[in-house]
């Protein structure tokens, strides 16, 4: 029978492998999700580092996530172009049981430095998006999946996430990641109940469920309001744990629950306990569900008939709305400054509904885009 399996996002990083080293070392980890794009400007993998990759892609055992292709920029890029072809390559080395994806788009215009951030679902989105996974598909060669996003302007795009998602994958037979963290985050910033945004989703199609920990965030624009935000430097809230165990149920094809933080929150002996903590109550939540789960696997996740590309697609207008929207959140003195910049852009009254933007959600867009930037800068 197949069993989930218990996983950690370990990528080349000192901190994280550290914090990590504990549960290697007793082989609590059955598999690892490898984010290959963050090698970009380093050529060379470490030997000690292959050989961890290669253990697990001889078991079977190694997913790849990337992170900065950038899935909807309207105009497509050079820097799109060396993404698959190192995915391509590295496909070649080593046995992907599947790749992933962020939804969205990069702000800034450096390929490493920018924020994953929605698009409007749109005709020419989704066909954008399609084009763009059915060439990872022939880069990989394997099951290709996207992440759900934690961050959205209105009520409407949380209602309607999990539906584009289903339309996006459907061409190549794709699959989700269901990051709960990321669902967490929805359920606080929007005020919805889990029971009414679950089932948003085609939890048929969950083969991998992420879940991090993050961060609570002030709102100047809305006093009252507390916003939280996906990034990964915290332990792993009880409150996800719960969804977890309530999720696993739902979703019958799932292979794989990742523990995801960024090693720069692994620095201290505390954090490291609590992530071999958090990865220990994430193992015993799993295999508790193993020992009740009945199904097998019904779906390979495989395209059931050949993937072929043709021209690239692209569209100048969203392209340029794009840029214009990334602008304005970079530069932005105040929220107020960012509502008038809007509205006086090709942006109003067009495919991005503007005008339902939540305050508090593009006051946080404001401060993510500009954190990107600081990065940058």
């Amino acid at each position: 029978m197949p069993q989930i399996l218990s996983s950690i996002a370990c990528n080349l990083d000192a901190d994280i492998l550290t914090a990590a080293l504990p549960l290697f070392e007793e082989s609590r980890v059955g598999a690892i999700e490898w984010s290959f794009d963050t090698l970009y400007g380093n050529s060379q993998i470490p030997p000690w580092f292959l050989e961890l990759l290669k253990a697990y892609s001889n078991e079977n055992k190694l997913i790849g996530h990337g992170v900065f292709f950038s899935l909807f920029s309207g105009k497509w890029s050079q820097n799109q172009h060396e993404w698959l072809n190192q995915l391509r390559q590295l496909s070649s080395e080593f046995h992907f049981d599947h790749i992933t994806e962020h939804f969205g788009f990069m702000t800034g215009q450096n390929f490493h430095y920018g924020a994953p951030l929605p698009i409007p679902y749109s005709k020419t989105t989704l066909a954008i998006g399609q084009d763009r996974l059915a060439r990872i598909y022939e880069a990989s060669q394997c099951p290709v999946g996207l992440e759900n996003l934690a961050f959205s302007y209105s009520l409407d795009e949380v209602k309607q996430h999990g539906e584009f998602l289903e339309q996006l994958v459907a061409p190549v037979n794709g699959f989700l990641i269901l990051d709960l963290h990321n669902l967490y985050c929805q359920i606080h910033n929007f005020t919805i109940s889990y029971e009414d945004i679950i089932n948003l989703y085609p939890l048929d199609r969950v083969r991998e469920i992420h879940i991090s920990g993050g961060t609570w965030q002030d709102s100047t624009v809305e006093p009252e309001r507390k916003i939280r935000r996906d990034t990964h430097d915290e332990a792993v809230p009880e409150e996800v744990f719960q969804l977890l165990k309530r999720t696993i149920d739902k979703c019958p094809n799932l292979k794989y629950v990742v523990l995801e933080q960024l090693g720069n929150a692994l620095k201290t002996e505390a954090s490291k306990k609590l992530f071999y903590s958090d990865f220990l109550k994430l193992e015993e939540i799993v295999r508790n569900k193993n020992h009740s789960l009945a199904s097998h696997f019904t779906n390979s996740f495989l395209p059931s008939k050949s993937v072929t590309t043709g021209s690239i697609l692209e569209d100048e207008k969203l392209y340029q709305q794009q840029i214009q929207l990334s602008s304005i959140l970079e530069k932005a003195s105040s929220y107020q400054a960012a509502i008038h910049l809007l509205n006086s852009s090709p942006l109003a009254h067009s495919d991005w509904k503007i005008e339902q933007w939540e305050p508090h959600m593009l006051e946080t867009a404001i401060s993510i885009a500009q954190k990107w930037k600081k990065n940058l800068d």
